[in-house]
């Protein structure tokens, strides 16, 4: 086999020879893959969940679909609800971050799976600018975001977990609309994300309706009592028969 001298001072083999394999090269499939059509709940069942607060469809969940509490509003205090458009990008990189903006309906939330990364912001105040003249409602991103004055200015709501300087590069792989883990949830493209000043809370596509009806119930049931409670008006003798069903030793 010949070799080829290096003008680095390394040899180099010639054309003919057998090529190392490219185990880092990106190949079409898992994890290097774009669904552009999803399913999104009705705009009218989405747009109920605006008149709950986090709390309340966590407890009606459960308790069971609500993101870390660091994941938080960065921008502003305004509420988000809207459906999920999936990002997942690969640490460092946010190519498919850009590719959302094409992908995304009016009113949907970008919601981006960073892998835990805690070292690249993933978007900034141009795509936060791009994003508002598509229609977008806001981002979580479970990882970190740049150019605060900016997102500022753009005035969509940004949940992510820190700001950073450092910026990321722009070159794949990643995922569009398929499975994410934010924030300790699974988010599926098209489950619906109500997130506010008390955090960030997911409700599957598929129990979307059934879950608003329970928190109509659950609300129409509160409303007094929690009127009562306003107003000083509380016993608090259930905790006292919780203590004795559960035996606990009173000195």
């Amino acid at each position: 086999m010949a070799i080829i001298p290096s003008p680095f001072g390394r040899p180099q083999h010639d054309a003919g020879a057998t090529e190392r394999p490219k185990s880092a090269e990106m190949t079409p499939g898992a994890g290097f893959r774009i669904r552009l059509s999803i399913e999104r709940p009705p705009a009218t069942l989405t747009a109920m969940y605006r008149d709950f607060e986090t709390p309340d469809i966590s407890d009606i969940l459960n308790r069971m679909y609500t993101m870390a509490p660091e994941i938080r509003n960065l921008v502003n205090g305004l509420p988000l609800v809207g459906p999920a458009l999936t990002v997942k990008v690969f640490p460092g990189d946010n190519l498919m971050v850009h590719k959302a903006l094409d992908a995304a309906k009016p009113g949907d939330v970008v919601v981006v799976d960073t892998s835990g990364s805690q070292r690249n912001a993933v978007l900034g105040d141009l795509v936060a600018n791009k994003a508002k003249h598509r229609g977008i409602a806001g981002f979580i991103v479970d990882g970190l975001v740049r150019d605060l004055p900016g997102l500022i200015e753009a005035g969509l709501p940004v949940f992510a977990r820190g700001v950073t300087p450092f910026g990321p590069l722009h070159r794949g792989p990643g995922e569009l609309n398929h499975s994410v883990s934010c924030g300790g949830i699974v988010v599926n493209p098209g489950d619906i994300i109500a997130a506010d000043t008390s955090g960030v809370a997911v409700i599957r596509r598929e129990v979307a309706e059934e879950t608003i009806m329970r928190l109509r119930a659950h609300r129409a049931r509160m409303q007094q009592y929690v009127s009562d409670v306003k107003a000083g008006k509380f016993s608090n003798d259930w905790v006292d028969r919780q203590l004795a069903a559960d035996h606990c030793l009173v000195e």
